[in-house]
């Protein structure tokens, strides 16, 4: 019985999270309290099981919000800026370069963890390049979409905090095996990159449009913009303070990956030092937090849902009876194998679940599973991340995708046509190399 109301508990979510019809918050919340209910589980065990499910979170919680605030503050005050605009000028008409170059310039704008923050800085400068030079916008996507993917492997990028809100321990942790795969992942691309401009220069010069192809130089983010959104980031940057804000970025990120005091508390002191240094007006320190709290708060509400979900599955032992019930089910030579099996039809799994339902529904099942059978928690996660991850920007699940198709005025069915079996068998074989070189 317990098997049945939690299958029918993660069905319903997984539905409402598809549907679109509530938000997050409410499905992870309200579900599983009244699936707790029919179980016979009274009021007082469920507010215990909430409080174990809270406190396994908390700490991702504290690395998120203020994670995605010293990262927006570094993108306020343009360090990024100079490397983004030397890249689009060094690509200067040479379609392979102006590939190569897209998938670095998309790399470091990820470096905050939001992709609507990378769309908005790529497909803006390098779209008008692209249109110059005959070049296919979707392959622009493509590669934004492949760069910002892998490095969302960062700690404060949504699958690794979902995951380790799952697992219930450090993200950091979680995330130091992966960057390796991160470092594989990127030089793979630029590779893909190459080959990928190389045949678009053959299309191009079928349809006898390269040598109309004239380089338009393009402008700094925001140097000589007249609207008002642009004056106003133009405004935030502090090129003067380029090389503190850059030695301060670096410092953060070398603490991050030492390992020496946890990541919530490693970001707390960043942000508390980028403020008074760029802003030293109180005001304006305030509207900075302002401005990135939304994103902040969104995520840090959406893992203390997931907290309360899965500390009511697990202790109501939901997912435990799932796991033992599946066992029985499963052909024996299978199991072992499931989290790999999973992880290889990753990308198309974007196309049918939310990154939510992905991390907070599926791999809890996965992982309860496997790991029956000896493999690792870390294993069935790095399995599920890898082979999914590459997906999340082919998905119509992801709100940044849609932005992304907005500002390049182009069309869900036909990104995914291109885009989504260059992005599987680039997964396949990120995933292959992930199991030899024993991250799986």
């Amino acid at each position: 019985m317990l098997s049945i109301i939690g299958l029918l508990t993660i069905v319903v979510i997984v539905g409402l999270l598809i549907s679109n019809k509530v938000t997050p918050i409410a499905a992870l919340v309200l579900v599983p309290i009244v699936a707790a209910f029919a179980a016979g589980f009274s009021f007082g065990e469920i507010g215990e099981f909430f409080n174990s499910g809270i406190s396994d979170v908390m700490s991702v919680v504290v690395m998120f919000i203020f994670a995605i605030l010293f990262f927006g503050i570094m993108q306020d005050v343009g360090l990024f800026d100079p490397l983004i605009n030397k890249m689009i000028d060094i690509s200067r008409g040479n379609i392979i370069a102006v590939a190569v170059g897209t998938v670095i310039i998309a790399a470091i704008a990820q470096l905050d963890g939001s992709g609507a923050s990378t769309f908005l800085i790529s497909i803006p400068a390098l779209l008008p390049l692209y249109k110059r030079l005959k070049m296919n916008p979707y392959l622009l996507l493509l590669l934004v979409g492949l760069a910002a993917s892998i490095m969302n492997m960062v700690p404060w990028g949504g699958p690794l905090g979902r995951t380790a809100a799952v697992l219930g321990m450090d993200v950091t942790e979680l995330w130091r095996p992966l960057i390796k795969v991160q470092v594989i992942g990127l030089v793979m691309l630029i590779g893909l990159a190459v080959l990928l401009a190389i045949r678009e220069k053959r299309l191009i010069a079928k349809r006898g449009n390269l040598n109309d192809a004239i380089y338009e130089e393009a402008k700094p983010l925001v140097e000589g913009a007249d609207d008002k959104a642009s004056k106003k980031a133009a405004a935030l940057r502090r090129p003067k303070l380029l090389w503190v804000n850059a030695i301060l970025a670096l410092s953060v990120i070398g603490v991050l990956v030492w390992g020496v005091i946890p990541a919530g508390f490693t970001f707390i002191i960043g942000v508390s030092i980028a403020l008074p240094l760029n802003y030293p007006n109180m005001k304006d320190q305030m509207d900075r937090i302002k401005d990135h709290a939304p994103n902040a708060l969104l995520m840090a509400a959406i893992i203390l849902a997931a907290g309360s979900f899965l500390g009511i599955l697990n202790g109501t032992l939901m997912l435990d009876s799932i796991a033992t019930d599946l066992v029985t089910i499963l052909p024996a030579f299978v199991i072992p194998y499931l989290h790999i099996i999973i992880g290889f039809f990753g990308v198309p799994f974007d196309l049918l679940l939310s990154t939510d339902a992905y991390y907070f529904a599926l791999f809890p099942i996965v992982e309860q599973v496997v790991t029956g059978f000896g493999v690792s928690s870390l294993s069935a996660a790095y399995a599920m991340i890898i082979g999914n991850i590459i997906g999340t920007f082919v998905s119509p699940f992801s709100p940044a995708l849609w932005l992304a198709l907005g500002l390049a005025g182009l069309e869900m069915g036909r990104h995914i046509r291109y885009s989504l079996p260059i992005m599987w068998g680039f997964s396949i074989v990120l995933l292959a190399i992930s199991i030899l070189i024993g991250v799986v």
